[in-house]
């Protein structure tokens, strides 16, 4: 291992953020997490992150970028927890890193930014501080620093199971085209899953739509954009109103279909084609939606290096 005295390497990573095509939720556990059956899709929004030697037991984060403001700095940052759980595991005391993020994933917007910087995090230290760290290590430490590190790591499309944080690969054709819709506000995950538990009836089960499935393995956008399904979009409804108007408006102007990401209050659209992605997101900008639209494309791989 490299001495942190001698060591001016740089390790670069690359992080995406991500969209649930599916998301199921149970009721809350006894533990406080939810049983969830989702399928997530890595998409083209990224998180850039540079890792440098520090002294040792030195740990530092600097934030940069879009809404980097929202971003805490300190030891509850999920990327400087990552990197001090990978430390500590190592049981190397002479580990130490200086962190340097870039965003553009949105800040609490159901897009598992935080949880893309963890992600990258560990994979920019293993490599820093030169780990014996597999790929398997990096998901398990990812699993207990958040329920989305892990298919962070992996990207692609994914079903998880559990927290969300057991994944298993799903079979997919094709690339998608998506426009995004960012929010003025933020809209924390712990809310959204409390305005669930007030408004959950009668589930339908954690069953993953099997039309959903289907059209990613035939490679279907319209039959995709048709089985979008989010079991939190209600409780982000209620929480965010507003949103309402999103959806409607996205409908309006051809989209194949809208979905809230994850706990929202980012919303997503799928379009048929990149063409049709560009009209669409020129007809919601014109509309005046949200803070800022966007084309991103998906799949596309997790947590990767840059050099």
């Amino acid at each position: 291992m490299a001495s942190p005295l001698a060591e001016d390497e740089v390790v670069r990573v690359r992080a995406s953020g991500k969209i649930n095509l599916a998301l199921r939720s149970g009721p809350r556990r006894s533990d406080g997490y939810h049983e969830l059956a989702t399928v997530f899709q890595a998409v083209s929004v990224y998180d850039d992150l540079e890792a440098r030697w520090a002294d040792p037991g030195q740990f530092d984060l600097r934030v940069r970028g879009e809404q980097a403001s929202l971003v805490p700095a300190d030891d509850s940052n999920l990327a400087l927890k990552a990197a001090r759980l990978l430390a500590l595991t190592s049981g190397n005391r002479g580990l130490g890193c200086s962190l340097d993020l870039r965003k553009t994933i949105p800040v609490t917007g159901g897009m598992a930014g935080g949880s893309a910087d963890a992600a990258a995090a560990l994979l920019a230290c293993s490599v820093l501080w030169d780990l014996d760290t597999g790929p398997d290590d990096l998901l398990e430490l990812g699993a207990g620093l958040g329920a989305d590190v892990p298919f962070c790591l992996t990207g692609g499309t994914a079903l998880g199971t559990g927290r969300g944080d057991r994944i298993a690969p799903v079979l997919s054709r094709g690339s998608y085209h998506w426009v995004l819709v960012l929010s003025e506000a933020e809209l924390p995950t712990p809310a959204v899953f409390r305005r669930f538990d007030e408004l959950r009836g009668a589930r339908s089960g954690l069953v993953t739509p099997p039309e959903l499935l289907s059209a990613l393995i035939a490679g279907d956008a319209a039959g995709l954009g048709r089985a979008l399904t989010n079991d939190l979009q209600p409780a982000a409804l209620s929480l965010r109103p507003e949103l309402k108007r999103v959806l409607a408006v996205g409908d309006e102007l051809g989209a194949l279909g809208g979905i809230v990401s994850g706990s929202g209050p980012t919303v997503a659209f799928l379009a048929a084609d990149e063409r049709s992605a560009i009209e669409l997101a020129v007809g919601l900008t014109t509309e005046g939606i949200g803070r800022e639209v966007r084309r991103v494309h998906g799949p596309v791989p997790g947590a990767r290096l840059l050099n």
